[in-house]
């Protein structure tokens, strides 16, 4: 014979699992006709007096698996509360987010899991992004890595939806698609028409590239590089006068120096929470001397180049400046420095080596032409695309800011991870 306290635990789990059953049926027969994977989100109340729960689903959504580009599956169907887990594979990708009106460009206010690089021999460990589903409107996803540029991702298609409309419907993830693959195909078509997407206007003594580039490795996309001029010319500063023979590239200052000695700038590099120089490029004639002054923590300066932000420079044997590590305890109050001295006009490419530094966005440029597409910001952009060093460095990723430890216990079921949540126990079933 049950207690009475045994009996009221059979009734209360029986009453239970009929309203989840009920509920989930419900939900199969609302999406039967929609080829969306889904699990839903019930929040039900047992009755008078009794325990809420919810129980609901986790989506795993894989990203650039076998070298696909692709998020598998591309699209679901979620309920409030659910929530959807990309897990990255190599090799360096994102999941922003964006809208059906403009599928390969970013929302205002949306997500975006950064870029995350994975190893192309890395199966296990995978970073991952977490979204968490907070309504039943649409949510348009796509891949960032070579945005606006011909060999956009989003442009060949990587794109994702969560609630979109049912394939019969204007908001379908069939249209949202075939929206992408057309800014794609649009891309494509303004670069071969293009003389340069990115030419710089110069008298023809300047030459520049016309086609697309791409990065030292990865497959993402750069402007072309200016083709320098040799220049022979006068230099006259004060009483002194030489004849200087020096590679001219677009924009850059004169050969001039500003003084005998030169100017100096100063940069501060790092400091209490920062990964940054400041300033992050300055523009400087022969003769002036960059000093580098080192704060907190542990940084470096080390010449790199544009299409390889994050790994000394090497050209043919040809090895950039590197401070080395030059670390710098948190109450310190004097501050070691390093000097460059600027030899000539030509852009000067630097990044921090330490650790992601680089891929977190922490370079410094002398001289770069602002007003082409190989600026400032586009070299910090190349820099956070490939994030840090060679791809192959990067082990694993740790969960990001919206990835939440909810301490729940979970099922595996099926393609979702169910998580069963003791929403708010109020009182007994009797």
């Amino acid at each position: 014979m049950l207690s009475l306290d045994s009996q009221a635990n059979v009734i209360r789990e029986s009453k239970r699992a009929a309203v989840l059953s009920v509920q989930d049926a419900q939900w199969s027969l609302n999406h039967a006709n929609q080829n969306i994977a889904s699990d839903v989100c019930f929040y039900s109340l047992l009755g008078p007096g009794a325990s809420a729960f919810c129980v609901c689903a986790i989506h795993d959504v894989q990203v650039g698996a076998s070298g696909r580009l692709l998020y598998y599956p591309e699209a679901i169907a979620a309920h409030p509360g659910d929530q959807v887990v990309f897990h990255f594979h190599a090799k360096n990708h994102t999941a922003t987010q964006s809208s059906f009106a403009d599928p390969c460009g970013r929302k205002e206010g949306g997500f975006n899991s950064g870029f995350q690089p994975v190893p192309v021999n890395q199966t296990d460990h995978l970073p991952t992004f977490t979204v968490h589903v907070n309504d039943t409107e649409p949510i348009w996803v796509y891949c960032a890595q070579a945005v606006r540029t011909p060999n956009s991702h989003c442009g060949q298609g990587m794109v994702f939806a969560i609630n979109c409309g049912y394939d019969d419907e204007p908001n379908s993830f069939g249209n949202f698609k075939k929206a992408a693959l057309a800014v794609g195909a649009s891309l494509s078509a303004a670069a071969a028409a293009s003389t340069s997407a990115y030419a710089y206007p110069t008298p023809d003594a300047h030459t520049t590239s016309t086609a697309w580039t791409t990065a030292a490795y990865g497959d993402y996309t750069i402007p072309p590089a200016p083709h320098p001029t040799p220049v022979t010319q006068a230099v006259t500063l004060g009483d002194q006068a030489w004849t200087t023979t020096y590679e001219s590239y677009p924009n850059s200052p004169a050969p001039t120096p500003a003084s005998a000695e030169g100017r100096v700038h100063k940069v501060i590099v790092g400091g209490p929470g920062k990964l940054a120089f400041d300033p992050p490029n300055v523009s400087a004639l022969p003769r002036d001397t960059i000093v580098f002054e080192f704060h907190q923590k542990n940084h470096t300066v080390t010449q790199s180049a544009f299409d390889d932000p994050c790994r000394p420079f090497n050209a043919n044997g040809l090895t950039g400046f590197d401070s080395g590590f030059v670390p710098v305890a948190d109450d310190a109050t004097e501050f070691p420095t390093w000097n460059y001295t600027v030899t000539d006009t030509a852009p000067v490419w630097a990044y921090c080596r330490q650790g992601n530094h680089c891929g977190a966005g922490m370079v410094f440029a002398i001289n770069s032409d602002e007003s082409s597409g190989r600026n400032f910001q586009a070299f910090q952009n190349v820099a956070k695309a490939l994030n840090g060093t060679a791809v192959a460095a990067v082990t694993s990723a740790a969960p990001t800011a919206t990835t939440t430890d909810s301490g729940a216990n979970s099922i595996k079921i099926g393609g979702a991870s169910i998580s069963l949540l003791a929403a708010a126990l109020v009182g007994y079933l009797l």
